[in-house]
Order: C-alpha cells, then sequence, then structure tokens
C-alpha cells in the first residue's frame, strides 16, 4: 500500500523534536497551565506534519512517538524543560518556557507556511490577575534590592519571595508557582523579565533542603537518659 507522506513545512528540519514539541506546549497554553497530550500531538502535527506520525501509516499521528519527546524534554540532561505525564497531562517548568519563548522567535521568521500563532485571549479576571502579580513584583523589595545591590546582595529566602515560595512549597508546584510569575511577565517588559529569570535560576539552584533535615538531633546526655528509662 503506497500511502501518501504529509508535506513538511520548508524550514521545519532545522528544529528538533523537542524544540517541536517545546513550542506546541506554549501555543496551547502549557506556559499557564496543564495541557492535555491529545491536544499537543494534534498542534505538533500542525507544525511538524509527518514528524510524529506512523512509519507505516504517515497520515496518522502516533501519540507515542510525542509521549516519547515530552519524556525526553523532562529529563535531566535536556534541561528539565517539562513537568507532567499523560495521565495528568504536561505543562513547561521556567527553564521549558524560556526555552519555547525563543523557540517561537525563530521558528515563525524560518518556516515558510507555519500556521500562525493563535493564542487563547486572556479573560478579564486573568488579565486583572496578571496586572496585580505585575505591581507585586514592580514593588517588591527583592526587585528593588536586586536593582541597587546585584543578585550577590540577594538571599535564597528573599529570591523565593519573589516567586510566593518556601519550604513547604517543593518540586513540580515550585516550578508550576515560577513559571506562573515568568508567564506574566510580557516579552516587552525586558528589566522585570531579566530580574525574574536571574531570580529563577538562583531559586533553582538552591533547592530546600527537607524539614527533617533541619531539626536538630537530640543530645547524647538526653538519648542516654532514655535508654536508662527503658532499662
Amino acid at each position: 500500500m503506497n500511502v501518501k507522506k504529509p508535506k513538511s513545512l520548508p524550514g521545519a528540519e532545522k528544529f528538533t523534536n523537542i524544540e517541536i514539541i517545546l513550542l506546541t506546549v506554549l501555543l496551547i497554553g502549557g506556559g499557564e497551565h496543564v495541557v492535555d497530550m491529545e491536544d499537543i500531538a494534534v498542534k505538533a502535527n500542525e507544525l511538524a506534519p509527518g514528524r510524529f506520525a506512523w512509519r507505516k501509516y504517515p497520515q496518522q499521528i502516533n501519540i507515542e512517538n510525542v509521549r516519547t519527546f515530552l519524556s525526553d524534554a523532562k529529563k535531566i540532561k535536556h534541561g528539565n524543560l517539562v513537568n507532567g505525564s499523560g495521565r495528568t497531562g504536561w505543562s513547561l517548568t521556567a527553564a521549558g518556557l524560556e526555552r519555547a519563548r525563543k523557540v517561537e522567535g525563530r521558528f515563525f521568521t524560518i518556516v515558510s507556511n507555519a500556521p500562525l500563532p493563535i493564542r487563547k485571549r486572556v479573560n478579564p479576571l486573568e488579565r486583572q490577575r496578571q496586572t496585580r502579580e505585575r505591581e507585586r513584583l514592580l514593588t517588591s523589595d527583592v526587585f528593588l534590592k536586586l536593582q541597587i545591590s546585584g543578585i550577590d546582595g540577594v538571599t535564597r529566602h528573599e529570591a523565593e519571595t519573589f516567586f510566593r515560595l518556601d519550604e513547604y512549597v517543593a518540586d513540580t508546584m515550585r516550578e508550576r508557582k515560577i513559571t506562573r510569575v515568568l508567564n506574566a511577565i510580557g516579552e516587552d517588559d525586558t528589566e522585570l523579565l531579566r530580574v525574574a529569570s536571574t531570580l529563577a535560576t538562583m531559586v533553582r539552584k538552591s533547592e530546600p533542603q527537607p524539614l527533617s533535615a533541619t531539626k536538630s538531633k537530640p543530645s547524647s546526655r538526653v538519648r542516654h537518659k532514655s535508654i536508662a528509662k527503658k532499662i
């Protein structure tokens, strides 16, 4: 059976599979919330027709191919660019959001006949939230301190307050909070974006210690008394 393979878009071959996946997740809202695997698969096929298809049936999307590259993008060796799973959905990490924005700028410049990105309109309540968040960031002590003293004058705790983080927020939820803040900043707001990206790097490099690790061990004197009571 001779099945015609979908025609790829001129210029799309300059982008890796992971870059196509990151761009896809960004365009369908994965920088703000979790997005579904099937939606990612369909949009990725629009951006790179046939790239994620079955070998024998090139007109059909192979969702396992999409899952594979999402899993690759999640790995530390590739920069931990996404969070999620096929069951829970997928979203961009702070690093993934930054990378996806760079890919977006290149993709729609290089690729001929690429479908123009259609972003969901932000509803009024979300717009108000983003405006309040921007005002909070611009008036925060850490933003002003970094402007005056530079990154060396900012502590990890101060950087965490910028993203509303503390020792109780860990792993995936930390990344989602960081990404949410970065995504609320417009690309034309270059100074605030620069500060936020610098603080995000600082926070990600210094993960909080588990609470159990910070608790002091009982003194040997107390332990001896406990043993004596048992005897």
